[in-house]
């Protein structure tokens, strides 16, 4: 993706052009909250989740799939969203990104099935495919390059609050509406961006940009959705079944393609060359990393809080602040410390805290209540904010100014790819956990097939017939499948921990690292 800011065609080319200070950073505010609106829209949706296998009758898959339609194709689209933005208009792009995302979530409130659901949420994935990456390659022309780093921060913030506050607010909701309510949610505040952005934001071109690579996207849409699929259906069609295996070689070959096109080609989409920094590089690997631990443990906890525990969604929501209260403790904290210690020790100790995390959260046993899971709640926010920011910011300082539009493309591409893979694999290690575990006695094979779909509707049923000995076992089986899922994000977030200590260097190039 090329957002090359130093070479645009533009109504406002540099700070020369910029509004006035004040309009400036209202502008900053109007893009910061079309990027909030992607923050907690990625997480929202995972309170109703519950909510949705019962009224939509979803099983896991499906659920898996609610969320990752809209992943999978927010990773793969922003692959060319730059390019277009710069031939098109970066503003003009943007605002059609939210009109498209306004739009998805209307029609969202009044889906009736799960497929159709799915399909809504990959238009609205669409639509916020062009919302981050022009967000951000709009600020070389409202910002100095003085200001940009703290522009950029801003930015990164507001993406990260919005992920912790999305369950909260979506159990507000939730406790009061209909479970399409998450979704129009997003309109009025997406109206507001889109008027603040026509209002505060110039526009800007790049008229010299290649032409987009149609081939490439389309094949990066394919095998993202073709990886993603095979690892969905692993669990219910099993692993050695020919759809699987097929799914799963298409997109080797299909994102092994990907990779050899884009480095033969003289602009490509995604510029892996960016990869040769090391401070980009392994700032890069820490925020995949922790988007991978942090999508996993938030599409199992929902779940666990509403159909084990009890909760209601608002509750569900209120319980999920401890980790929105650590993620804003550490993020505030956090640059004092890297220009203290450094971007390697900060980031390496925020993902030794999230594993800590994960691994306390995966002893968790059916008796347990909420205490130990506040605990454990609160130290993976603390990851997150050590983590998620210094190494964002870091990614970004380490490049040179006219290479920050296609680094800030490859990052969040895979961020969006390793949030995707992270629900499809950790949410089919808690499906096959949960069949396995699941004792559905003499139910009739209808009530049977259903209770294995998802612990939701299995505590339904469980209600419905009584049968308390379906409901104990959909509860043990569940929370021996989401200790799985927590001991695997433990060992992972512990490994990368060593490894980054390890590899990353210890400062950001330039003095760089305290804005980080």
């Amino acid at each position: 993706m090329t957002t090359d800011a130093t070479t645009s065609t533009t109504k406002a080319t540099d700070a020369d052009s910029s509004p006035p200070d004040r309009r400036r950073w209202w502008a900053l505010a109007a893009v910061c909250l079309s990027v909030l609106v992607l923050g907690f829209d990625g997480t929202i949706l995972n309170v109703a989740l519950p909510d949705m296998a019962i009224q939509l009758h979803a099983t896991t898959g499906q659920l898996q799939w609610i969320v990752d339609a809209y992943l999978v194709v927010f990773a793969a689209a922003m692959l060319p969203a730059g390019l277009l933005g710069d031939r098109f208009g970066r503003r003009r792009l943007l605002i059609g990104g939210l009109v498209l995302f306004g739009v998805a979530s209307l029609v969202g409130t009044l889906a009736n099935s799960a497929d159709t659901l799915i399909a809504v949420r990959a238009v609205m994935g669409l639509g916020g495919a062009f919302i981050m990456p022009l967000g951000i390659a709009i600020l070389p022309s409202l910002f100095a390059p003085a200001e940009r780093p703290r522009a950029v921060a801003a930015m990164t913030a507001g993406m990260a609050v919005g992920m912790p506050l999305g369950p909260m607010l979506g159990g507000l909701l939730l406790n009061h509406f209909w479970w399409g309510s998450i979704f129009l949610i997003n309109v009025p505040l997406i109206a507001i961006g889109i008027v603040a952005c026509l209002w505060l934001v110039p526009e800007s071109t790049d008229p010299s940009v290649p032409r987009i690579d149609v081939l490439g996207a389309v094949v990066g849409v394919l095998g993202l959705g073709a990886l993603t699929f095979g690892i969905i259906q692993g669990p219910s069609d099993g692993w050695g079944s020919a759809q699987v295996l097929a799914s799963l070689t298409a997109a080797v070959v299909l994102l092994g393609g990907l990779v050899r096109r884009e480095r033969s080609q003289p602009h490509p989409m995604v510029d892996f060359t960016l990869l040769a920094d090391r401070v980009y590089r392994w700032s890069t690997v820490a925020s995949v990393l922790v988007s991978f631990v942090m999508m996993g443990g938030l599409f199992v906890l929902p779940q666990y809080l509403q159909s084990v525990l009890g909760h209601d969604a608002l509750g569900t929501g209120v319980r999920l602040m401890p980790l929105m209260a650590g993620l804003l403790v550490a993020a505030r904290a956090a640059e004092r410390l890297v220009a203290r210690l450094s971007v390697r020790w900060v980031v390496a100790a925020g993902m030794l805290v999230v594993a800590t995390s994960m691994l306390l959260g995966a002893s968790t046993s059916v008796g347990d209540g909420y205490g130990r899971t506040a605990l454990w709640l609160s130290l993976l926010g603390v990851g997150m904010g050590f983590t998620m920011v210094p190494a964002m910011g870091a990614a970004m300082a380490a490049l040179p100014e006219e290479r920050a539009g296609v680094g800030s493309g490859l990052l969040q591409t895979l961020r969006q790819s390793a949030s995707a893979i992270g629900v499809a694999l950790l949410g089919s290690l808690l499906a096959s956990a949960y069949t396995a575990r699941l004792d559905t006695g003499s139910l009739p094979a209808a009530a049977a097939a259903a209770a294995r779909g998802s612990v939701s509707a299995a505590q339904a049923l469980a209600q419905k017939l009584p049968d308390a000995a379906l409901g104990a076992s959909a509860h043990a089986a569940f929370v021996h499948g989401m200790d799985l899922v927590l001991l695997a994000c433990g060992i992972g977030a512990a490994l990368s921990a060593a490894l980054i200590a390890w590899q990353m260097p210890g400062a950001v190039p330039g003095g760089a690292e305290s804005e980080a």
